[in-house]
């Protein structure tokens, strides 16, 4: 089966919060924090069932680089990705954030 993918979006911003704190690291890693998350997002409508529900129906895949993770939705033949966030966040915070997101 084909997916599709889209973004809401948050994830614009989720992404430019990960790309500004690393180009202020070091000049560009933000681009190379962007160039990841990208790939690996377009890497997901392949196999999305691959990767594990965290909770509820989102599944969660990780970043190798960098401690991030995309948090996405199978709705019918569309891969929605929800939110892109840092790994140190509190799971209470990434649920409650999704959870948000998913009602509007």
């Amino acid at each position: 089966m084909t997916y599709s993918l889209s973004f809401l979006p948050e994830v614009a911003n989720d992404a430019i919060i990960g790309y500004d704190w690393y180009e202020d690291r070091s000049t560009g890693l933000g681009n190379d924090f962007l160039r990841l998350f990208y790939a690996n997002a377009n890497e997901i409508p392949r196999n999305p069932l691959l990767y594990p529900i965290v909770f509820k129906n989102f599944r969660r895949r990780l970043l190798r680089r960098f401690p991030y993770a995309i948090y996405f939705r199978i709705e019918d033949r569309n891969v929605v990705v929800f939110g892109l966030f840092h790994c140190a966040r509190s799971p209470g915070f990434i649920e409650d954030s999704l959870n948000i997101r998913a009602e509007e």
